[in-house]
């Protein structure tokens, strides 16, 4: 079942899962759609090191720490922003923390989370793979994020982009 915009405020208010901080720096602008929340990127983000093949062993396990040591963290700031260029895949985290407790008693609820189709239509993908958050998360909510776009497409004449 998909809640809408005031069963979701309904049931922050019961704390039966929580968005932190749900806060907005510009109170005129609402976190929540009609079924939704959007939540904001988080300060950083991981970008591979390079740009050579990289070889994963699947059944050793160990992913994380693997991105981990074949990656650079980057910390997003106003004085500092991040160029996402084409063809590249990066990991950034949630700015919010969500958690959806058991709760034996009462209704266990999950989350899904999607790309924004406006962000898709200029070809920028944002997370695109296992998009349930399940009961019993806790944390920010890991993201991937890639421009699928050529270079030439934002230097065509026709194509206006801003930043």
């Amino acid at each position: 079942m998909i809640l809408s915009n005031t069963q979701i405020v309904e049931c922050l208010k019961k704390k039966r899962f929580t968005i932190e901080p749900l806060e907005r720096v510009d109170p005129t602008k609402t976190p929540f759609n009609t079924s939704a929340v959007d939540l904001r990127l988080g300060e950083e983000i991981r970008v591979q090191d390079s740009d050579s093949p990289i070889q994963i062993d699947l059944r050793k396990g160990g992913i994380a720490d693997f991105l981990v040591k074949n990656s650079k963290l980057f910390k997003l700031e106003d004085e500092r922003p991040f160029s996402l260029k084409p063809r590249k895949l990066i990991l950034a985290n949630t700015f919010e923390k969500v958690s959806f407790p058991i709760n034996p008693s009462d209704i266990c609820y999950s989350a899904r989370v999607e790309g924004k189709s406006s962000l898709a239509r200029c070809g920028i993908i944002v997370h695109f793979t296992a998009p349930t958050i399940h009961s019993n998360f806790s944390g920010k909510i890991t993201l991937e994020i890639i421009n699928l776009v050529k270079s030439s497409f934002y230097s065509s004449p026709k194509c206006i982009y801003a930043s």
